[in-house]
């Protein structure tokens, strides 16, 4: 369940935090991107990685949870999980804000299978679509993001901008 900070402790940053979100002991904002725990799992090789958003996509959730379990190895799904931390209301937004998250790019649908390799198949199948959300209308919904927004509204607006282009950046490389 990736809710991008340390739930457990109150939401502390950590390597999960994404760029310019404000948690415990990063205030000013995270100045660095999330690690892609996705991507060093699939550089072992042998390991079925999936990443997910239940409420949002329930049929590629199943999908994916389906083949980790017939898959001979290491498995890991990586969920998109909303966090009380975030600012929304857990009960009523978290499935629009899944969805936001996937339309803007945010969160990327997708699961690597490597026995497809040996079928001379890609391993990787990239279930989300190309971003059709603007960012700001997923980021902005989160208090995380918001706060930094109204305390530096510089700060905010350049993150955005690197945050953008990580999100185009990275679909395409998903995508390749």
């Amino acid at each position: 369940m990736d809710t991008e900070v340390y739930s457990n402790t109150g939401g502390q940053s950590s390597k999960a935090t994404p760029l310019g979100a404000i948690a415990k002991f990063a205030n000013n904002g995270k100045k660095t991107f999330k690690k892609d725990l996705g991507a060093i799992a699939r550089s072992y090789g042998n390991v079925y990685v999936a990443q997910i958003a239940v409420r949002a996509n329930p049929a590629q959730a199943l999908k994916a949870i389906k083949e980790a379990e017939a898959y001979n190895g290491p498995s890991l799904i990586i969920a998109y999980s909303s966090c009380i931390e975030q600012g929304i209301d857990l009960g009523k937004d978290s499935i629009s804000q899944q969805q936001k998250a996937i339309k803007s790019g945010y969160w990327l649908l997708y699961r690597y299978n490597p026995e497809l390799i040996a079928q001379g198949k890609n391993p990787m199948q990239l279930d989300s679509p190309a971003p059709s959300l603007e960012i700001e209308d997923y980021i902005y919904n989160e208090n995380r993001f918001k706060q930094l927004q109204k305390l530096n509204p510089e700060k905010a607006k350049e993150y955005l901008e690197l945050l953008r282009g990580f999100i185009n950046d990275r679909y395409a490389r998903y995508k390749k």
